[in-house]
This record gives structure tokens, C-alpha cells and sequence, in this order.
């Protein structure tokens, strides 16, 4: 695998730091600006606005630019935007420095993941989508409690310094190890790679993602009340399991985009398939200490083994825009987010009980499982007849680029 899947995992590393540190720093943030604690709370709505807006905006205004410069310009934007962040005197800057640090966050990885496969041979594409995501998810492992700690020592302003510190090292890397001859030679201006997104096969795969990603964030947004009024943990324990989600979620994002390199489409469903039974267990492995950290880690592996799945499927789709499309895959995750946090939220003021919003995950997993085979229908539809045994993650189409080693 090229050394240039380091800068981009480097820079991933610093993106996943700062979008999910917010969450730990809540109070810190909210006593300080002397705020709520929901008014603080939509310091994390921010950022991901500022993820779906800037996703497809980006990708698609920059699509004529290198992509060496388009990732070093978008990192440089996620520095500014946590600096300022550092440096906000009220709620509304901050605010405002959120949304501008989660502008370049799915443009980023839109871009990335087209660097990626392009610098590999056809078969190791989805394995070179999860270097790059292994930095987000490592993030949750270590950046994540080490940034919360940093806040809670030396204020939360410090944590959003080092952040921009990372992003500073990010750009080191990229302008050092991404190759100049990554730029998108066959750009077809705002109107052709808009037209790219229109086709009902890349629509699927983004509802795919939207459904499979909402069941994780059905869960996962409640997490902390299921470990501690279900399971029995006391509140000082759930950081560590936290940290136990990050181990599951890296190895399922590695175990993902290897399987994928030989079935794309069997590792979507079997993943998602793994992902309604773990959820369906939620309620009984949660009466445990024990099973409830089971659970916790089989959460992670289950559901970060589809994101390069998902990934490359829509940039298979959108192959003439894959940047944009794999952008847009980005949104489409910051989408699910948002609708699977409230759908679990939804179960959970019904009175259904503290692990009804894993049940509630279940709807969704099968929902996108759904998608997904009417997809494949679709797909087979369409496929010549020659074509139709077996789909494998064995093609994205290249632009005219050198495969590089």
C-alpha cells in the first residue's frame, strides 16, 4: 500500500478528533460561554450542517484542481476552523467556527477515497478506503479521550489548538506524499458532475448508507444511559467503553475493505445482516457487564465493516463524478446521524425502555438491507446477462492516471 495513505489517514485522524471531541466537552464548553447544556448541544448540530452543505459544495466547485492541492486547501480550511474555534469569545462564533470546521470534513474523504484507489491496483481499492477511514476510527480509540482529557485540564480551547496542530502535520503530509499527477483530468464542470448524481443506482446506495449508518446511530447516540441504567456500569466507566467501540469499529472498518476486494456486495449484506442481529441482541446483552462490552465492540465491528462497502459502491456508481459522489456518501453519514439519533430518541420518550433505541436500529438495518437488494434488482436489470452471477468490487473507473505502488 502507498505511503501516501498515511497522510491521508493522518488527516482523517484529525477530522474524527474534532467532530466527536464536542460530545466530551459539552459541559466544559457550556459552564465556560455560560451557556445550557442544549444550547451547547447544538455546537455539534453545527458541525454536521456544516458536513452535509460543504460535502457536495466542495467537491463540486473544486473539480477541475489538483486533488493534491484540493486536500492540502480543504485541511488548511479545517485548521482555520478549529483555530477559530479556539479563539471564539461567544456562543455565536463558536457556532459559526463549527460550521466552518465541518465544511471541509466530507469533501475531504470524497476526495481521499478517489486518491486512494486510483494509487492501487483494481483489487486492493476497498482495502485502500479503509487506510484511510482507519484514521477516523483510531481517532475514537485514542484522539477522542486524549482531546477530552486535554480539555478538562488545560480548557477546551487547548483541545481545538492541538487539533489544528494535527491538521497543520496533515498538510505536511499531503504535500509530501501525494503525488502531483492525482488531478482530475476528465472534470467536467458543476453541471456534468451534478448530472453524475442523478442516476437511481447512486440514489440507492446513498439510501443505503443513510439507513445502514441510522441503525448505528439509533444505538449508538443512547449508548451511555444503556451501559448505565441497563447494564449496571458506573457513569466513570463509560469512557473506556467508548474506547472498546473504537477497537470494534477499526477492526471492522480493516475486516471490511478487505472482504469487499472479493464481494462488494456480499460484504454490504453480510455486514448489515451481522448489524440486525447484534441490534436484535441489544436487550439481552445489556442485563450484563460482561455482554454489555460484548455488545459495545460488536456494534463497532459490525457496522464500520460496511463504510468502505458503501463507499465504494457509490463512487462505482457515479463513475464519471466520483469525488462529488463519494462526497456526497460523506453527507449522506452525517445524514444518518442525525436521523438515526432521533428516530432512537423517538423510541426512547415512547417509553419502550433505555435499549428500545436499538430496537429501533433494527427498522433501519433491514430497511437498508432492503434498499440494497432492490438496488442489486436493479443493478441485474441492467447488467448484461453475461455479467449478472457475481458482483465483486474488482472496478472503479480510473481517469487517466498511473497506478502507483
Amino acid at each position: 500500500m502507498p505511503l501516501a495513505l498515511l497522510a491521508l489517514a493522518v488527516g482523517a485522524f484529525g477530522i474524527g478528533t474534532t467532530e466527536f471531541v464536542m460530545m466530551g466537552l459539552l459541559p466544559d464548553v457550556a459552564d465556560d460561554l455560560n451557556i445550557s447544556i442544549p444550547s451547547a448541544g447544538h455546537l455539534v448540530s453545527a458541525y454536521a450542517l456544516g458536513v452535509v452543505i460543504g460535502a457536495p459544495l466542495l467537491a463540486a466547485v473544486t473539480a477541475k484542481m489538483s486533488r493534491r492541492t484540493v486536500l492540502t486547501g480543504l485541511m488548511g480550511l479545517f485548521v482555520v476552523g478549529n483555530a477559530l474555534s479556539a479563539l471564539a469569545p461567544d456562543n455565536g462564533w463558536l457556532l459559526a467556527a463549527r460550521f466552518l470546521s465541518g465544511l471541509p470534513h466530507g469533501a475531504f474523504f470524497g476526495v481521499g477515497a478517489v486518491v486512494a484507489t486510483n494509487m492501487v491496483a483494481p483489487e486492493r481499492k476497498a482495502r485502500s478506503v479503509s487506510l484511510m477511514f482507519l484514521g477516523l476510527t483510531i481517532a475514537n480509540v485514542a484522539g477522542v479521550p486524549v482531546a477530552t482529557l486535554v480539555g478538562q485540564h488545560l480548557g477546551w480551547r487547548a483541545t481545538f489548538l492541538g487539533v489544528s496542530a494535527i491538521g497543520l502535520v496533515a498538510i505536511a503530509a499531503l504535500a509530501l506524499l501525494i503525488p502531483r499527477d492525482h488531478e482530475h483530468v476528465t472534470a467536467q464542470g458543476l453541471r456534468g458532475e451534478l448530472a453524475a448524481l442523478s442516476s437511481l443506482p447512486v440514489w440507492l446506495s446513498l439510501g443505503t448508507t443513510v439507513a445502514g449508518f441510522g441503525a448505528l446511530f439509533s444505538a449508538y447516540s443512547y449508548i451511555t444511559p444503556m451501559l448505565t441504567e441497563a447494564a449496571g456500569y458506573a457513569d466513570a466507566s463509560v469512557t473506556l467503553l467508548l474506547a472498546l467501540f473504537g477497537v470494534g469499529a477499526t477492526a471492522g472498518n480493516l475486516l471490511g475493505g478487505r472482504l469487499a476486494d472479493h464481494s462488494l456486495r456480499g460484504t454490504l449484506f453480510g455486514c448489515l445482516a451481522s448489524l440486525v442481529v447484534v441490534l436484535s441482541l441489544f436487550p439481552l446483552l445489556m442485563r450484563t457487564e460482561v455482554t454489555a462490552a460484548v455488545a459495545v465492540i460488536l456494534l463497532g465491528l459490525t457496522a464500520f465493516a460496511t463504510g468502505s462497502p458503501l463507499q465504494l459502491m457509490v463512487m462505482e456508481k457515479a463513475s464519471s463524478a466520483p469525488s462529488l459522489a463519494s462526497s456526497a456518501n460523506q453527507a449522506a453519514f452525517n445524514l444518518a446521524n442525525a436521523g438515526g439519533a432521533w428516530i432512537g430518541g423517538l423510541a426512547l420518550a415512547a417509553g419502550f425502555g433505555v435499549t428500545s433505541p436499538a430496537l429501533a436500529g433494527v427498522v433501519l438495518a433491514v430497511l437498508g438491507l432492503a434498499v440494497a437488494s432492490f438496488a442489486y434488482a436493479v443493478d441485474r436489470r441492467r447488467a448484461p446477462a453475461t455479467s449478472r452471477e457475481r458482483i465483486v468490487a474488482s472496478h472503479v473507473p480510473q481517469e487517466a492516471e498511473p497506478v502507483h505502488h
